[in-house]
């Protein structure tokens, strides 16, 4: 794979799910309000966050690329596998103060999108930890990558990461 296709500027980004996939993909929403968030074992989290329109809560399951902390605080990294127009996205860009369930804990928080070059970095240390994940997830973003680790930067410095930091003043 030449490097030019992972940097390219426009990645075929996949259509939010329709119909039964759909209510699929919202299948984990309802298993973490049943209380069933363990389950997940940390890999997932519930995002509730407020509507940049309607004002109303919203809820979305995410995966964690990385958790961990940030200047002494709890906090968990997520991508948007949508890229920058997800709805979820958007929401916290208009109002940064959301709160996270992460197995039945729930965590004020404020989201802070990071930039590319620290997409890149957060990419590069995501996939030898997941490999076939990885793989899968720029295969589904429309990329190409031969596995190395300066073909995921690439690729990380054109997904929207953002940081989900705990107890950050509102």
């Amino acid at each position: 794979m030449t490097h030019e296709s992972a940097a390219s500027p426009a990645p075929r980004r996949p259509a939010p799910p329709t119909g039964w996939r759909r209510t699929a993909f919202r299948l984990p929403v309802h298993l973490f309000r049943m209380g069933l968030g363990p389950l997940f074992g940390g890999r997932l989290l519930l995002l509730v966050h407020t509507g940049r329109v309607s004002g109303l809560p919203r809820r979305t399951v995410i995966e964690v690329v990385e958790a961990g902390s940030h200047e002494g605080r709890a906090c968990w990294t997520v991508a948007s596998g949508f890229g920058p127009g997800a709805d979820w996205l958007r929401n916290l860009e208009r109002t940064p103060h959301a709160t996270v369930q992460v197995g039945r804990r729930f965590h004020a928080v404020t989201a802070q999108v990071l930039t590319a070059g620290e997409g890149g970095e957060l990419m590069a240390r995501y996939a030898p930890r997941h490999p076939r994940v990885a793989r899968r997830l720029c295969g589904y973003l429309g990329f190409e990558v031969d596995g190395g680790t300066e073909d995921y930067r690439r690729v990380g410095e054109s997904i929207p990461f953002v940081r989900l930091t705990e107890g950050a003043k509102r």
